[in-house]
């Protein structure tokens, strides 16, 4: 096994310059998931789809990116801090053979965000000849608990996807001599110790492998090159836009707790976690983190977001003259908002595109400075007008408060915001990163403080029964963020005591790190 990167992780300056950074847009510290992708393309550059694929998925973590590639004997692993554009050139790609792949881009919630935690994660195990290597997509709630498992020490330092790699090594010795030979039989019996939220890519030298966990809190769609009768490769990913981008159909989403593998003689699915009644896939899906072109549930996310603006102009009206969005989540529901209340749709602020990070401010007159080097007012299309400002969320609340003082500056007469998700009130455990409850302004705070605090004509959110009729469908979804109830349990150092489960049972709380 070959690992390969660019060697910038080595200098402590530079690594601070490349990875302290948090995108600074309509108050987003809450920070996305990560996107996973896995080929399986005989004839052709795995390397180069997963690359295509990982571009696609970049919106998903901005950290760092990689990917592992198997000529058909051994593995080979490229990741490195930064961008996908920024870690691959064709030097890099053209030295990773074959047509199997698996790629990451992450942001971090377990462990610290550095070239140690950057993915894949590769293994050496004597069972499986040149190893394997896995991306992970979620946040794992018993990390401390599998370590211990592991057999390492309080204050291991490693990411919750190292752990589990970890314990896919030790299952892999202990394989009955007959059984396959490939790491199913090691998923088998680690995957059910496993809680929270994940989904998982593997790549050994032959196979490739994805799996949902048991809720299907994280997102994990299977496409396919060629046709239906006449398949010629396949493809896992986040999120269907990466099929696109590559030239592959989409087929299906994985199912919760569905382990799919794939090699040279097709397609084999199993289910080897007992599903729950109710899945439970992440509403901010829907509501941010996702592409607006991506399919969930069967449905396309842009609608999902116009058709939250369209009942949120139902349930607060309000007399305006122009209805904007914050770019670029907020646009869709602003379109929606616009065409249910009547109130003519334009643009307000205008994104610099150039601009894909900013340096973590360290107080709030820096974060103010982060927000205008991203977005400017369309001074024409403000000046002296009733605006309704719709966002798709409020978190800390100080870039909205800079957006609200940004509008004013340029002249605009009201100001009334409308958030098309419900308040956002507590931490998220499975898989993306938030403040503590404290440091959440719906959390500590009325409706009229609120509107107070950002300066605003008049604030409102949607309400959770209208998110819900606007994503639709008979498939669950997690809430937790929105009312504390955690479909699972969560046991990390910060967990907060005062959260439930679904049965309204404290939740617990543990040492080791988060």
């Amino acid at each position: 096994m070959a690992v390969e990167d660019s060697g910038s992780h080595g200098d402590p300056a530079d690594e601070m310059a490349r990875v302290d950074v948090e995108p600074l847009l309509g108050d987003l510290e809450v920070r996305e998931a990560c996107g996973v992708f896995g080929v399986y393309a005989p004839g052709r550059s795995a390397a180069h789809l997963t690359f295509d694929g990982l571009y696609a998925l970049q919106h998903r973590g901005q950290e760092s990116a990689g990917m592992a590639a198997s000529d058909g004997t051994a593995l080979t692993v490229v990741k490195d801090m930064g961008l996908v554009a920024s870690v691959f050139d064709e030097r890099k790609l053209s030295a990773l053979n074959g047509s199997l792949a698996i790629g990451h881009t992450r942001y971090a919630t377990h462990g610290h965000s550095d070239w140690v935690n950057a993915q894949p994660v590769y293994a050496s195990s004597a069972a499986i000849p040149g190893g394997f290597a896995m991306g992970h997509n979620g946040n794992l709630t018993n990390t401390d608990e599998l370590a211990a498992e592991a057999g390492m020490l309080p204050g291991f330092g490693l990411a919750d996807t190292g752990v589990v790699a970890e314990l896919i090594v030790a299952a892999c010795e202990a394989v009955a001599e007959g059984e396959e030979p490939d790491l199913r039989p090691a998923l088998r019996q680690v995957l059910p110790q496993v809680e929270g939220a994940f989904s998982f890519v593997f790549l050994d030298a032959t196979h490739l492998y994805a799996i949902r966990d048991a809720h299907g809190f994280r997102p994990l769609c299977l496409g396919r090159f060629g046709t239906e009768e006449a398949p010629t490769g396949w493809v896992f990913a986040s999120e269907s836009p990466a099929l696109d981008v590559v030239g592959a159909t989409f087929v299906r989403e994985l199912e919760p707790g569905e382990l799919v593998m794939i090699d040279a003689s097709g397609v084999t699915s199993e289910q080897v976690l007992d599903r729950v009644s109710d899945e439970k896939l992440c509403i901010f899906e829907f509501v941010y983190f996702a592409r607006p072109d991506a399919q969930l549930h069967g449905r396309e996310v842009h609608g999902t977001r116009r058709r939250m603006g369209e009942l949120l102009a139902i349930q607060a009206p309000v007399e305006a003259d122009l209805v904007m969005g914050v770019p670029d989540s907020g646009v869709p529901a602003a379109e929606g908002f616009a065409r249910a209340s009547g109130i003519p749709y334009g643009q307000g602020l205008v994104k610099n595109r150039y601009i894909g990070r900013t340096f973590i401010a360290p107080d709030q007159a820096s974060r103010v400075d982060g927000v205008r080097r991203k977005l400017n007012p369309l001074r024409a299309n403000i000046a002296g007008k009733r605006l309704v400002v719709v966002d798709d969320s409020i978190v800390r609340g100080t870039t909205t408060r800079a957006i609200v003082q940004m509008l004013r500056d340029a002249g605009a007469r009201e100001v009334h915001l409308r958030i098309s998700s419900p308040p956002f009130q507590w931490p998220c455990y499975y898989g993306i990163d938030t403040p503590n409850r404290d440091e959440l302004l719906a959390a500590t705070h009325t409706l009229e403080e609120i509107t107070a605090h950002l300066e605003a004509d008049s604030v409102a959110y949607i309400s959770l029964a209208n998110l819900r009729a606007a994503v639709g469908g008979s498939r669950g979804l997690c809430d937790a963020c929105l009312t504390g109830s955690y479909p699972v349990r969560v046991k990390l150092a910060g967990a907060d005591p005062a959260a439930t489960g679904d049965a309204g049972a404290p939740l617990v709380a543990v040492g080791g790190p988060r």
